[in-house]
């Protein structure tokens, strides 16, 4: 993303922003993480794993993969094949693989054996891109870095206006961090994650039957189902 100033919105983009998170925060309020975790590692692992794949995939494979490493010198200490087996139900499971070892690695010899809390640090290990550190950031350490934006996030930004930049990622997190609070930005993609996989979704979505649709959907942008 873009090094530059973040700039506020507009302060009336900002306050209709505001709304639409209050109207999120009633449809949604057991929005969270929906990886299972316990240690800040296994996020950044679970993390790293969910790349092109599902968190149900994911949770699936994590708690007897978690069980034989339990520590990051164990990660450390292992090979990429006797990763494997674990996470072969995973997409990428080799590359993976790959990146689980070599960044766990990085963490015990450059960072300590604890997981970095910077943007900087993090995306230094392998498997780890911006998106992959704001999960970290946020849910682990509680630093609103950045906003996740995730293929939900970037779908429900454009159908809701508050972006003008269909598609692109680094363009869609500037506009939703420039809108809303830095103390909102990790609870932000819980919810918009929640409402585009429960309502505003890709294929049959039920944009027509959700009352937030129907207010804040924007026109031409979100017509599935009767949405405006």
């Amino acid at each position: 993303m873009s090094k530059k100033p973040l700039e506020k919105a507009a302060k009336s983009e900002r306050d209709r922003a505001m709304r639409i998170y209050r109207s999120l925060e009633k449809a949604w309020p057991d929005a969270t993480c929906a990886l299972i975790w316990e240690e800040p590692h296994e996020l950044l692992i679970a993390t790293i794993l969910s790349a092109q794949s599902t968190d149900i995939a994911v949770n699936r494979a994590t708690p007897a993969l978690f069980k034989a490493f339990p520590t990051i010198d164990a990660f450390a200490e292992a090979e990429p094949t006797d990763i494997e087996p674990f996470i072969a139900t995973i997409g990428l499971f080799r590359n993976k693989s790959k990146s689980v070892v070599e960044s766990m690695r990085r963490v015990r010899d450059e960072y300590g054996g604890e997981v970095p809390q910077t943007m900087d640090a993090l995306v230094t290990l392998r498997g780890v891109a911006r998106k992959t550190a704001n999960v970290v950031l946020g849910n682990a350490f509680n630093i609103n870095e950045g906003v996740v934006v995730d293929t939900h996030v970037m779908r429900l930004a454009w159908r809701l206006g508050l972006t003008d930049h269909e598609g692109k990622t680094d363009r869609i997190e500037r506009d939703l961090m420039a809108r809303f609070p830095k103390s909102r930005w990790t609870m932000l993609s819980h919810l918009l994650i929640y409402h585009g996989r429960y309502a505003c979704k890709a294929r049959h979505a039920i944009c027509g039957e959700h009352s937030l649709c129907k207010r804040y959907a924007q026109a031409g942008r979100c017509t599935c189902n009767g949405a405006p």
